[in-house]
């Protein structure tokens, strides 16, 4: 094969299908199953770029291009819609930046309005008065991650890639400064043709570090998201953001609120599996409430805390080639923002190992910049 890719989430499957429509050969190697991961789970997920660090922002920019017809390209539905994102703005903290933050989004090309709080009260009524503003993203949207994720792989296969799940890679071969086999958990060795890609998010850090003495400032959790019973009347129009809250909203088709923001389940040692925790599932409603007071006694219908991610000490992702080896690249710590960019993502990580030229919008995102080699002079 080719290429040899690691990983059966929306970055494994979407390179595969970029990959596999050059007319490379593609395997996909997937422990569990597609979307098994953080690709995968409640709901529709979001598709911003509003609060986001500059870095990604170009990455953003290109992927606005391409969300609106991925479903025709890839002859699937992805349940993408454009719905706009509000980041609300509450102490003068928040203020006293937005309007830099509002003039730096725009330099990137990403349409943003700061409102007053007028104007955001009348896009969403039902927010408390302490609300003060808001950065109005309209191009922001929400997009289903599972079924986009499956889709992206279902394409890959009518390309010709070929899939395997329930095939663990335990180990890579390497031979001088290359990689030459994966080595799987059923002790199957691989032949890896030109490149292999570590994109199973989560398992990267844990491979590089017990083969090749590579540390990578990241590690797991494992995010919250609640749904509520269904709310009527629906105060909740935009996707909602909070500038100095731990705090994520969006309404669902079946008129549930989908509440989330950085909330984290607990790990149970004894299962192997993250579990909600009864003070986090309240704190998050509590903060929704904060902002939405209708939402006061609003039923908990589900707390799920099952797709475990991973997180940078920087908070973007590490994208790079696996120091000391020419042919093995990978992709993690997507910070729980990791969604959105994909498509774009997708594209420049197969043009990159397909023609070996790294584009230039891929380099905030080295390994490089967290050792003191890449410091200033």
């Amino acid at each position: 094969m080719d290429f040899i890719i690691v990983g059966g989430g929306v970055y494994g499957a979407g390179v595969a299908w970029e990959l596999a429509r050059r007319g490379a050969e593609v395997l996909v190697l997937e422990a569990g199953e597609i979307a098994s991961g953080a690709s995968g789970g409640l709901g529709k997920r979001g598709v911003r770029a509003n609060g986001r660090d500059v870095r990604e922002l170009p990455l953003m920019r290109a992927a606005y291009d391409l969300w609106p017809d991925l479903h025709e390209r890839l002859g699937a539905p992805t349940g993408y819609e454009r719905v706009g994102n509000l980041h609300l703005l509450e102490r003068d903290l928040d203020l006293a930046g937005a309007g830099a933050q509002a003039w730096m989004q725009g330099q990137q090309g990403i349409a943003t309005t700061l409102l007053s709080a007028e104007a955001v009260r009348e896009m969403e009524p039902d927010l408390h008065s302490r609300i003060r503003g808001a950065l109005y993203c309209p191009d922001d949207g929400v997009a289903d991650h599972t079924a986009t994720t499956r889709a992206l792989a279902q394409a890959a296969q009518r390309h010709g890639a070929v899939i395997r799940e329930h095939t663990q890679v335990t180990q890579l071969e390497r031979s001088g400064d290359r990689i030459v086999a994966v080595i799987t958990a059923q002790e199957e060795r691989i032949e890896v043709g030109r490149t292999v890609l570590l994109l199973a998010n989560t398992f990267v850090p844990d491979l590089l570090k017990t083969q090749f003495g590579v540390t990578l400032p990241v590690w797991a959790m494992w995010p919250q998201i609640v749904l509520t019973e269904p709310v009527e009347p629906m105060p909740v129009h935009y996707l909602i953001g909070h500038a100095s809250r731990t705090l994520a909203m969006k309404s669902t088709p079946d008129s549930r609120v989908m509440i989330s923001g950085g909330w984290r389940g607990r790990l149970n040692p004894d299962t192997g599996q993250a579990e909600p925790q009864a003070d986090q599932v309240q704190g998050n409603v509590a903060e929704a409430v904060a902002v939405f007071p209708s939402l006061e006694g609003v039923a908990v219908a589900e707390a799920k805390t099952d797709r475990c991610e991973s997180t940078t000490i920087d908070g973007i992702p590490i994208i790079d080639r696996v120091p000391g080896l020419s042919n093995a690249v990978f992709a993690t710590g997507w910070s729980g923002h990791g969604w959105a960019i994909a498509p774009a993502v997708n594209q420049l990580l197969a043009d990159w190992v397909y023609s070996d030229r790294q584009d230039s919008q891929l380099y905030p995102f080295r390994y490089s910049r967290f050792t003191a080699s890449s410091a200033m002079p």
